[in-house]
């Protein structure tokens, strides 16, 4: 058995030797010509994409592309539940009438969507998908999925 003191003293040596190494790296890190420059670029790709997502300015996908459709549709689903969740009535109604726009099914969902969302929540959505049924029908030449009128 090892004693007492000699568990302290490796236990002291171990983190003398893991404080050494973070300055050293940090160090490192921190004299890297580049380093501020990368910095600065990861702030602002992340700050861009924070403003995107609360804008709602969502780019419609090519409807003819199954796959990208069914990408956008999922993730303005989860984007729009998201910020109801926390409070963003405008942007989750915004990002849920883009999703409902490209939906293959929209009464279908829509029905959905009114079972569990709030009345003036679901009375907002409805309001909204003639403006984004409009905009999808323009950016892909007059050929979208849902009619103007939903109800």
């Amino acid at each position: 058995m090892f004693s007492k003191t000699a568990i302290g003293v490796a236990a002291g040596v171990c983190g003398t030797l893991f404080v050494g190494y973070c300055i050293y790296f940090d160090r490192k890190r921190r004299n890297d010509p580049l380093f501020k420059q990368k910095l600065r670029e990861k702030r602002a790709k992340a700050k861009k994409q924070k403003e995107e997502s609360k804008k709602g300015s969502s780019k419609l996908p090519d409807l003819k592309d199954y796959e990208a459709v069914q990408k956008f549709f999922i993730q303005e689903v989860q984007l729009g539940e998201e910020l109801l969740a926390q409070g963003d009535i405008e942007n989750g109604v915004e990002h849920l009438s883009n999703a409902v726009a490209v939906c293959g099914q929209p009464q279908q969902l829509l029905q959905v969507l009114q079972q569990t969302l709030p009345p003036q929540v679901f009375q907002l959505l409805i309001q909204r998908l003639p403006v984004v049924s409009q905009k999808l029908a323009s950016s892909s030449g007059g050929s979208a999925m849902v009619e103007d009128d939903v109800e």
